[in-house]
């Protein structure tokens, strides 16, 4: 089973939230990202939420090609 630290990805009024609550936060609630940030995001590639975020087809793309990096 996976598991993460919340306290170290999240913005400190997240981290005792559950799962489900961050997935349909703003990407603010991740820790180093502002509301700026979260606007910009929704401005370039309609990101509104966490899940949003983790949906996105360029994250899956980018992480696969760090993945092949990796098992070089």
């Amino acid at each position: 089973m996976a598991s993460i630290d919340l306290g170290k990805v999240l913005d400190k009024a997240w981290a005792d939230k559950s799962v489900s609550e961050v997935l349909a936060a703003p990407v603010s609630a991740l820790k180093g990202v502002s509301d700026r940030q979260g606007a910009l995001l929704e401005e370039a590639f309609g990101i509104k939420t966490v899940a949003d975020l983790a949906d996105l087809k360029y994250v899956g793309w980018a992480q696969a090609l760090a993945a092949l990096d990796a098992a070089k």
